[in-house]
């Protein structure tokens, strides 16, 4: 007989099991709804709680909204993108500067697929120089200044800088410039008051010689300081003369004027001997810069001082080659170990490497220099660059993050890769999803520093870290493997004239230290012709390969990314450099560097893949 139980007297028999389980679940039910609908609703977001309580208004709070503005919801409402902003376009690559530029896919804030997300510019503090372009020049003197002058910006620029030619158009365009025509003085503190008077004739800043070059790593505590960009007192630096002055506006003007207004200023030689001592503050610390004066020239590089005084143009001609190779040699001391080429999945991937490894063998290389064996005047105790012992080159297959090695990067597109890895000649949809394994690009760059755990999203944000990072724009630089040459303007990445190599000659050719299996000469040889399939791929607009490589795209998310990242971020330091270089060609001297007119390309132009195309970009 089945169990009875009294409650109240009264007999109850025993539910059965499933009741009891429906009982269960509908209760759960009910507390659920009431947590949902009843008690959220219940609290204000008012502070007056305890009067909202008192009136019983108890309200259903408007979930479906919540969740449609959520970027998780595929039905949540159309949003407009970002604006486009100006200079956002170029070379096929489009993108859009935000302080949210370390989230993994930057289409979640463009709302554009193809529109990077990219740290936003910082700006370059301003370092002017003075040049006379009154005084009449022999045309080999002109040209070898102009040199000289090309040097100076470069190498700043390279530093974070934005290097200004002034000339005496801006000297003329100061109050001050009337009072200083009607007084009498030395011609050499006349010529220094003109600079003086253009350089407060722009607000102030930094005020350098074109001899001055910064000769140090970009972390140094001194260029730090001066691309902060603040200058409250009117600075010096000790054992520098006037290669270099930091100052405000109202300082520098009141330094001019009582220059002017000095009783004694028939015997002064220049401004700062014009003023009391006590106008400037003197700063001791200035060893990442280097002086290239007459005293300096005629103290250590002799050689270069003797062609100057028989030979003005060649001497100068001989002073640039000596500065560019120091600034080399500086750049060079600053990687001890190295460079690394990486060249992850290396069995079937040297072609896509080749232009990373034909960078480090010319940075590798010692450039012509008038005296081989010297130091820059700030490293007395250098090592120069040897050609019988060249820096290492190695090709790792992970990124190492280290200081004392700079790291050149190669992104292959999806596509490139997986054509190339696999050594296919036709690929569909079906062996993308079943034979191909997702974001291997980065999982191979970051395997040795990150694990094997961590996913394709999670991967990009420290690949982004790694290409336009505080760190990494000194240490390393980040091509795409489409782009048939490299970029012809890496000269002013690195700050001097990176060396020429012939590739027929054996002398120059460095042999660098490879790591996993060594291709087969097979493989060598239909690897060029897979790579040429994959551009033309990546140049179609239509058919049933531009299917293939968006189904590659979206099979591979996070390579995907870092790709286009890539090759935003080379595009956009070449537009912010073109177009600074197009406003200074109209004033003394220009910009004479790049002969190229800023060109920029739609997000749809041809050259799909290229970073730029040095020859036939389109216009916008």
């Amino acid at each position: 007989m089945p169990g009875r139980h009294d409650a109240l007297g009264l007999s109850l028999r025993r539910f059965a099991p499933r009741r009891i389980s429906l009982l269960l679940v509908g209760l759960g039910l009910f507390a659920l709804f009431t947590l949902l609908f009843t008690l959220p609703g219940a609290i204000p977001t008012s502070p007056s709680l305890s009067k909202s309580i008192a009136d019983h208004k108890f309200s259903i709070p408007n979930y479906r909204d919540k969740f449609s503005s959520s970027i998780l919801n595929p039905f949540r409402p159309a949003a407009h993108a970002p604006p486009e902003q100006k200079n956002s376009t170029y070379g096929g690559s489009s993108w859009y500067s935000n302080w949210n530029w370390r989230s993994p896919f930057s289409s979640s804030i463009t709302l554009d697929e193809n529109r990077s997300l990219l740290p936003p510019l910082k700006d370059r503090p301003a370092i002017y120089c003075y040049y006379d372009t009154t005084i009449e020049r022999d045309a080999s003197i002109a040209n070898a200044e102009s040199a000289l002058l090309l040097t100076w910006r470069r190498a700043w620029w390279a530093q974070g800088f934005k290097p200004v030619i002034l000339s005496a158009g801006e000297a003329m365009n100061n109050p001050l410039y009337d009072e200083l025509q009607r007084l009498e003085m030395e011609p050499t503190l006349k010529k220094d008051l003109m600079r003086w008077l253009a350089w407060e004739n722009m607000g102030g800043g930094l005020l350098s010689s074109y001899l001055l070059l910064p000769m140090g790593a970009r972390e140094d505590p001194l260029l730090s300081f001066l691309r902060r960009g603040e200058y409250p007192a009117l600075t010096r630096w000790d054992g520098l003369d006037d290669g270099l002055f930091a100052g405000s506006k109202t300082v520098i003007a009141d330094a001019i004027t009582k220059a002017l207004r000095e009783p004694l200023i028939k015997k002064a030689k220049d401004l700062v001997s014009a003023v009391a001592v006590e106008t400037f503050q003197v700063d001791l610390t200035h060893q990442s810069l280097a002086l290239y004066d007459t005293k300096t020239l005629e103290k250590t590089y002799s050689k270069v001082s003797e062609k100057m005084a028989k030979d003005r143009a060649e001497g100068l001609q001989s002073l640039n080659l000596l500065i560019n190779a120091h600034l080399h040699s500086t750049w060079l001391g600053l990687f001890s170990k190295g460079i690394a080429v990486l060249k992850p999945l290396p069995a079937h991937t040297t072609i896509i490497v080749e232009h990373a490894l034909e960078l480090a063998t010319r940075l590798a290389t010692c450039g012509d220099t008038p005296m081989p064996s010297s130091c820059p005047p700030n490293i007395p105790k250098c090592t120069p660059c040897n050609p019988s012992r060249p820096m290492k080159i190695t090709m790792p297959g992970s990124y190492l993050n280290r200081t004392d090695i700079y790291t050149i990067g190669t992104v292959p597109h999806p596509y490139t890769l997986h054509t190339l890895d696999s050594l296919r000649d036709t690929i569909d949809i079906t062996w993308i999803r079943r034979d191909t394994e997702r974001d291997m690009w980065l999982y191979a760059v970051f395997q040795e520093l990150l694990g094997k755990s961590m996913s394709g999203s999670a991967r990009v944000v420290h690949y982004k870290e790694a290409v336009a990072g505080d760190f990494a724009t000194s240490h390393t630089i980040w091509l795409t493997a489409e782009k048939e040459s490299l970029p012809h303007d890496l000269d002013w990445w690195f700050g001097f004239e990176i060396p020429e190599i012939d590739a027929d000659d054996d002398k120059h050719k460095i042999k660098p230290q490879r790591e996993g299996p060594a291709p087969s000469e097979d493989d060598l040889k239909r690897e060029p012709g897979l790579l040429k399939r994959a551009r033309d791929v990546g140049a179609a607009d239509s058919g049933p390969d531009v299917k293939l490589r968006d189904a590659m795209e979206a099979w591979n998310l996070a390579d995907t990314e870092a790709w286009r990242f890539a090759r935003a971020f080379l595009a956009r330091a070449r537009v912010e450099r073109l177009k600074w270089e197009e406003e200074e060609s109209k004033y003394a001297g220009g910009a004479g560097s790049d002969k190229d007119a800023l060109q920029q390309t739609s997000s749809s132009s041809w050259l799909r893949w290229g970073d730029d195309d040095d020859d036939d970009e389109d216009k916008d």
